[in-house]
């Protein structure tokens, strides 16, 4: 059943949003030179790692590792990157994700493939066994602002507490903290 309901509303969000989807793909070109889409490798179901557009919201030349291990985060950022990043639109093309399988609308943000502590802590927690998820328990609850051990815990949670309702839970409380842009801290 929530795979059925990841690919509707992937795919209702698609259709909706594509006028969106285009003017910010624009947006982002014009704004800094580079490509529209930065595709991230990330660590889905399994420790499978996985193909996830974002659109770009860094210079081409930043290194590859989370953004809260650069030296100099706003040195990176361009400047449209910021305001997409605080709405969470850099995170639309992940609809992409969640219609071919790779990810789901709910289900804990999925790792970048360098950051070996999160995927280590989630292993041991049995929360590998999870699609990721274009948002979920830890985004609402600090997204950004959390430590490794918190989110870990909170994705655990998620894992035990799985149902529709509280997966709608987090798509509304997902809608209420990308309208105020709290937890974003890059």
């Amino acid at each position: 059943m929530k795979r059925l309901l990841d690919i509707v509303g992937a795919l209702a969000g698609l259709v909706v949003l594509w006028p969106v989807l285009l003017a910010v793909g624009v947006a982002v070109r014009l704004d800094s030179p580079g490509p529209a889409l930065h595709w991230s490798r990330r660590v889905g179901r399994g420790n499978r790692i996985f193909p996830m557009p974002k659109f770009r919201t860094m210079r081409t030349d930043t290194p590859d590792v989370a953004t809260h291990l650069l030296a100099d985060p706003d040195q990176w950022i361009t400047p449209l990157g910021r305001f997409l990043r605080r709405t969470s639109l850099d995170e639309l093309p992940q609809l992409w994700s969640v219609l071919k399988g790779d990810m789901s609308l709910v289900g804990p943000r999925p790792a970048l493939f360098n950051q070996d502590d999160l995927v280590a802590l989630r292993t041991e927690a049995g929360v590998h066994r999870l699609r990721p998820g274009l948002t979920g328990w830890a985004q609402i609850n600090g997204r950004d602002e959390l430590p490794i051990p918190e989110k870990v815990r909170l994705d655990r949670e998620y894992l035990e507490r799985r149902s529709l309702a509280f997966d709608l839970r987090i798509l509304l409380g997902t809608a209420l903290a990308a309208v105020s842009g709290r937890g974003v801290s890059h």
